[in-house]
Parts: structure tokens; sequence; C-alpha cells
């Protein structure tokens, strides 16, 4: 329901913001501030995506937990995208994104949202053994290697590859 509500709300703001401040700066200032969001938003995402980078390879040559660094990374691509986007209020949330205080404060309420379940692999040992080695499997087998096949009428032998 939020993502729909999300599909309509943008593009009407949008509008109306290129309606207003195109009304008031006239055509070309307008597209040339579109084209300058552009191409420095271009410019903040490559630079802070290249520190990103740059900080997940440490966490992760340190071992450390780099979920930090990838959500770092994931806002400022959003970020990217929307400031690609044309548009006054896409540009101004991907500008906002690109500030590392409002990223934090951003996965700082994201987690305290998330609940995380761990378990601990290889601490704890079963106590009993899975199988009884003294159990005995009854069963029936038939041997169909000299079967005839019924539906061609011939005997229906493996090819011999699989034999040992």
């Amino acid at each position: 329901m939020w993502l729909l509500l999300a599909f309509i709300a943008v593009p009407l703001i949008e509008i109306g913001l290129f309606i207003k401040i195109g009304g008031w700066l006239t055509l070309w200032p307008t597209l040339a501030i579109v084209l300058a969001t552009g191409i420095i938003g271009t410019f903040l995402v490559r630079k802070q995506g290249l520190k990103v980078l740059g900080e997940l390879r440490n966490s992760m040559a340190q071992m450390r937990d780099p979920l930090s660094p990838l959500a770092h990374g994931a806002m400022i691509l959003f970020a990217g995208a929307l400031l690609l986007t044309p548009g006054f209020f896409t540009d101004a949330v991907g500008f906002l994104l690109l500030v590392p205080p409002i990223r934090q404060a951003i996965i700082t309420f994201a987690a305290s949202r998330v609940q995380v379940a761990s378990f601990a692999a290889g601490s704890q040992r079963e106590t009993r053994p899975r199988h009884n080695d003294d159990s005995v499997i009854d069963g029936e087998y038939s041997d169909l290697t000299d079967a005839p096949d019924p539906q061609k009428g011939i005997n229906k032998r493996p090819s011999g590859w699989t034999e040992h």
C-alpha cells in the first residue's frame, strides 16, 4: 500500500514543483538546474561510494561486521538513482541521503525496528547418537537388470558405465 502511494505521490509532487519553479525561473534555468543536480550528484555519489567501498574492504579484511558499510552503500546507490531521476523532490531526497549523519540516523531507526535472531553453530553437540548401530532395517528388493521391458519387449540392461 505504501509503495503504491509513493508511486502516485512522488510524480504529482514533481509535476507541481516543475510547474511552480519553472514558472518562477522560466524554462532554461529550470532545465539547467535539473542537469546540474544530475552532474553534481553523480560526482558526489561516486566519491562517497568509493569511500564506503574502502570501508567495506577494511571491515572484511579485519573480520568485522560489514553491515554498516553495506547499509551506507545501499543508501548511496539509492541516492544516486534519485539524483539521476529528473525532479526537484527526488534531488532533495537524494542529496539528503548523501549526508552521512542522516544516513546513520536512518540506519539506526531501521535497526531499532528489526528483530535479529541468532544461533550458535558447532558449540553444542547432540548427546544421543543419530542412529543406533545395532538397528536392522528390513526391506525387499528385486533385481531388474535382466527383467524384460514390457513396452519394448527386450531386456533393459544398464549401460555398464555405472558398474564397478
